[in-house]
């Protein structure tokens, strides 16, 4: 039995090496050097390449094991990582959270555009009605051009995050039912693709960001976290989309209640994870818990995660079906469009937030549900609390005072002004 002990290569690799198994692999790899110079060392050990990947600056490709333990051994290269399957996390909300509250202040995403990689959007009456909200298509799996979902699941998440209701006459809307929505289809009809189709799909959305206006991506989906971030080539690629100023939602899984089951991308820290809470389909929070699915921290390095959590349960949304059809799905890839959409209005507000104020501030206004740090992250998305009236009316986010307010009411100068044309309004009345 070989003994494998080199850090370039994921466990997954290293225990097939371990066990002397001779079979080819799919694999992604990630070098020091140019692109160029990988791909023919690649062809000279008899590889096929599949794609280039050169936002986190690899290649996908099937080597045969042997090739893998050589190819290791070269300077240039940081990583080789198995190219895992990844999923789509399927196994009242919008009341528990507060969005009625946001939407009657008259914020409901306007102009915002969150892009959604999963199994494709359906053109549902509610995303097409009045007006078409679905501004972009981009499919890695059939290289269609017309927006479709053979699936269900990036549908269902499209709608909590932007459906308006049409067919139902306002009973089944989601958070930003102005929203535009970005379909980008890198899941096949099972709900499963792999690493390198959703890292090409992500280096897409960020080439495409301006086009589009695209300032949200959700990602409705995971993959084992067998590799520390700093190598994960999912957790590098999300890396570089929230660099370009895109705010990044993941779902955290649904491998709960296991410990230490967060999903990669789920484990980098720069990212918003979200993990799942069964509403007991009632408005009052108060019988909350925590979803049995919904994925727990600590991350493999780590890290506590997830950092809030939002219903996942039951949620009703749309259906890939018929048009104007709704169904019920629950899991971490419903917890995790309540909170795009929620960033989706916080961005309308303030169109200047980064990715990193965007997190703070929602991490600010969640609710406590008294459960572990592992479970709930900080606690339960509250849309109420993070668009709360500050008392000089100024909107505030989270629970953040407004200290400017109360310097500009202590100010003599403009105390006086106030009691004039409080004077002036009494005198007009008159």
């Amino acid at each position: 039995m070989r003994r494998v002990r080199n850090s370039k290569i994921c466990p997954i690799i290293s225990a097939k090496l371990s066990s002397q198994s001779r079979e080819v692999l799919p694999v992604i790899v990630q070098s020091n050097n140019d692109s160029s110079r990988l791909n023919n060392l690649i062809l000279s050990m008899s590889g096929s390449i599949k794609n280039d990947l050169p936002l986190i600056g690899g290649l996908s490709c099937n080597l045969t094991t042997e090739a893998i333990y050589r190819l290791a051994e070269d300077p240039d290269i940081e990583y080789i990582s198995f190219d895992s399957k990844v999923f789509a996390l399927l196994d009242i909300s919008t009341a528990t959270i507060g969005s009625n509250f946001v939407n009657d202040k008259g914020y409901h995403g306007d102009g915002i555009t969150i892009a959604v990689i999963d199994t494709g959007i359906s053109p549902h009456n509610d995303l097409m009605k009045p007006k078409e909200r679905i501004v972009g298509f981009k499919d890695f799996i059939n290289n269609k051009t017309t927006t479709y979902d053979d699936n269900g699941h990036g549908t269902h998440v499209a709608g909590i995050i932007g459906s308006n209701g049409y067919s139902s006459k306002g009973k089944y809307t989601g958070l930003a039912p102005k929203a535009n929505i970005l379909a980008v289809k890198a899941l096949d009809e099972n709900g499963s693709g792999n690493t390198s189709n959703i890292v090409n799909a992500i280096s897409w959305v960020i080439e495409n960001k301006s086009k589009y206006n695209t300032k949200v991506l959700n990602l409705s989906l995971g993959s084992p976290a067998n590799n520390p971030c700093s190598k994960d080539p999912l957790c590098k690629a999300v890396t570089k989309a929230v660099n370009s100023g895109i705010v990044v939602v993941v779902a955290a899984g649904n491998s709960g209640p296991l410990a230490s089951s967060i999903l990669s991308p789920g484990i980098n820290p720069d990212v918003i994870t979200v993990g799942a809470v069964d509403d007991k389909r009632t408005i009052d929070p108060k019988d909350d818990t925590i979803a049995s699915f919904s994925s727990r921290g600590p991350t493999v390095d780590g890290l506590t995660k997830p950092d809030l959590v939002s219903p996942g349960v039951n949620i009703m949304s749309l259906s890939n079906k018929k048009a104007d059809d709704y169904v019920s799905l629950s899991g971490a890839s419903m917890a995790t469009p309540f909170v795009s959409g929620s960033v989706a209005l916080m961005l309308e507000k303030d169109k200047n937030l980064s990715p990193k104020e965007v997190k703070r501030k929602l991490l600010d206004s969640c609710i406590d549900m008294k459960e572990s740090k592992e479970s709930q992250g900080v606690g339960m998305l509250n849309l109420e609390k993070l668009f709360k009236d500050a008392p000089s009316g100024e909107k505030e986010y989270g629970n953040e005072l407004n200290k400017d307010s109360s310097q500009f009411f202590s100010n003599p100068i403009i105390e006086t002004f106030l009691v004039l044309l409080f004077v002036m309004l009494l005198l007009e009345k008159k």
